[in-house]
């Protein structure tokens, strides 16, 4: 097959200042139980610079207390980072799970270009911007705190290549998140937040540019995606010690320029190996204890972002489009665990997407990729794969919406 080509650790002590953001984000979170619930705000216009006041923070920082939500939020509503703005959007996707009448239900400031987010089970969601990691309340549609990455990423600012949060991921428990920060011009690392505490507590080296942070079932490793440096970080969850292993099905000819590198991955269960799609061409599949990678077949022909699994272990990519004249427009595809393919035409631009917890339906969202981006979601009923006059729906959302997480 013949390539595409295109442009294109430590830990940290317990200090005085740590104890003190320790203290603050305990009594932030008091008082929220409390019922002092504050902060919703209208997704701000699209924005290429940094907005005015969000220099990075020097220590966790609360909501204003001026501005109160209403309501709580159902189970099913859907949480996206607008990367063009500075909020999270709720969405209620519709009452009976097609997403007809779904429209966004408030968004929440929470810091300069959300990427990737992630919910625990406690109802708190993990935020990467490029100021720091958002901790929000779902339920009040809140932010709880702001903390601030250890890495020196420089100015705070907006766009595609901008310094901070990328990929993040919970462990199993709960007890840490991992989230991946970009340093412009630079490898990356992984920091680590203790999620009692709200606060830093170690940080690991990793490649350029951590599009994607996932976790090993048994929670012993972490895996960074590194996009500019054609591999995947692992970093021992205990230790923070780092192996790298080159992902590169196309090789890593064109460096920088190429667009054949590594985006998002998702981690098997059944095995723990790591599963990377390529171009609608290849899926690399990693395993994590040798670093081997092997090659399986996939047919949707276009450039290739988001993935997710559903409970059965069936994989959703997004083709966020074509980068050759011979390449597909957007899709999703919908692979089985025994390798068939559907491929499930959109239109216009995506970048990532997510799963209700049935199984039953994928929401991809509008994304922000090299074709442009729009404001909102597309719903595709998996059930309804065989049904020809099955449709996807598109819904409204925030700005640039971008990581996507079902509540």
């Amino acid at each position: 097959m013949t390539a595409k080509r295109g442009p294109r650790a430590r830990r940290t002590a317990g200090a005085p200042a740590a104890r003190a953001r320790r203290i603050t984000f305990a009594l932030v979170a008091a008082a929220l139980l409390a019922g002092c619930a504050t902060g919703t705000t209208e997704a701000a216009p699209d924005t290429s610079g940094t907005p005015a006041g969000s220099a990075a923070p020097s220590t966790v920082r609360t909501p204003d207390p001026s501005r109160t939500p209403t309501g709580r939020t159902a189970d099913g509503t859907l949480l996206v980072a607008d990367f063009g703005s500075d909020t999270v959007t709720f969405v209620d996707p519709g009452r009976d799970g097609s997403g007809e009448g779904g429209v966004p239900i408030a968004s929440v400031e929470v810091g300069t270009a959300p990427y990737g987010l992630v919910v625990g089970e406690d109802g708190r969601a993990w935020v990467a911007t490029a100021e720091g990691v958002a901790v929000v309340d779902t339920q009040r549609r809140t932010r709880l705190a702001l903390i601030p990455y250890e890495t020196e990423t420089g100015p705070v600012t907006a766009g595609e290549y901008r310094g901070g949060g990328m990929g993040i991921a919970l462990a199993p428990g709960g007890e840490h998140v991992y989230v991946g920060v970009n340093v412009p011009d630079g490898n990356g690392t992984v920091e680590v937040i203790d999620t009692e505490a709200g606060e830093v507590t170690g940080t690991a080296p990793v490649g350029r540019r951590p599009f994607d942070v996932d976790v090993s079932p048994d929670g012993r490793e972490v895996y960074a995606t590194d996009h500019d440096s054609f591999d995947v970080t692992a970093v021992d969850a205990d230790t923070l010690r780092t192996r790298r292993m080159e992902v590169a099905p196309y090789g890593t000819e064109g460096g920088l320029g190429s667009w054949l590198k590594p985006h998002y991955a998702v981690v098997r269960p059944a095995d723990g190996k790591l599963l990377l799609p390529f171009e609608g061409e290849r899926l690399a599949v990693l395993d994590p204890r040798t670093g081997e990678v092997t090659i399986e077949r996939m047919t949707a022909n276009t450039h290739q972002h988001g993935a997710a699994l559903t409970p059965d272990g069936t994989l959703l990519v997004v083709g966020t489009g074509p980068i050759g004249s011979d390449d597909e427009g957007p899709s999703l595809t919908v692979r089985t665990p025994d390798g068939k393919e559907r491929v499930v035409p959109l239109k216009g631009p995506h970048e990532d997407v997510a799963v209700s917890k049935d199984g039953r339906t994928a929401y991809v969202t509008g994304g922000f990729t090299r074709d442009g981006y729009w404001n909102g979601i597309t719903v595709v009923d998996l059930d309804g794969l065989e049904d020809p006059e099955s449709e996807p729906v598109r819904l409204t959302a925030g700005n640039r919406p971008l990581g996507i997480a079902v509540l």
